[in-house]
């Protein structure tokens, strides 16, 4: 039990490295992609990513969960297992159902990655970032642009979890925050 702790915790810590540099990354593009003159184009990744950013904030108590199941995790509780606690949620769902992207935005991660299996990541703009995760299979590739409600990936347990279903984060500057602040009643 203390060994699959320290793995949760390392699984933990690698998610979050990525997440770190993506957000980097994202940064340094919306600097590069910046106009130097007022009179200059803004190029159009760089405005829909901004467009999306301010959308996605007016967006709290208005969103959906990406899939239909049980919450079986949810932020901030213990793990039955022990370890740290909960970053996201894990909602059980069978195997192969649609996971939906919960708002518009641009793919920036699409691999697999220990401990949380088939991941996708989107960009919202101004540093929000959903996470998806313990999927069966990713249906869209970095760079790709979805829509509120687009199919993203399907659910498995491609994460090493005994269980279907999704694993689910969302940040705003690296920072994890409870997605549940942020879904409709």
């Amino acid at each position: 039990q203390r060994r699959q702790v320290k793995n949760l915790e390392r699984d933990e810590t690698r998610l979050t490295r990525l997440v770190e540099e993506l957000s980097r990354v994202i940064a340094d593009q919306g600097r590069k992609a910046a106009p130097a003159r007022r009179n200059e184009q803004v190029p159009e990744a760089t405005a829909e990513a901004s467009a999306a950013g301010s959308v996605f904030a007016r967006l709290k108590g208005l969103l959906r969960l990406p899939v239909r199941g049980e919450l079986a995790g949810r932020f901030g509780s213990p793990r039955p297992d022990g370890g740290p606690p909960w970053k996201g949620l894990f909602i059980r769902a069978p195997a192969g159902q649609e996971v939906r992207a919960v708002a518009p935005g641009r793919v920036v991660f699409a691999d697999w990655m220990r401990g949380f299996g088939n991941l996708l990541i989107l960009d919202h703009g101004q540093g929000y970032l959903t996470i998806y995760g313990n999927n069966e299979a990713v249906l869209k590739g970095i760079g790709d642009m979805v829509r509120s409600g687009d199919a993203v990936a399907t659910t498995g347990a491609s994460g090493g979890s005994a269980e279907s279903g999704l694993y689910f984060e969302m940040r705003q500057a690296g920072r994890p925050f409870d997605p549940m602040t942020w879904v409709g009643r």
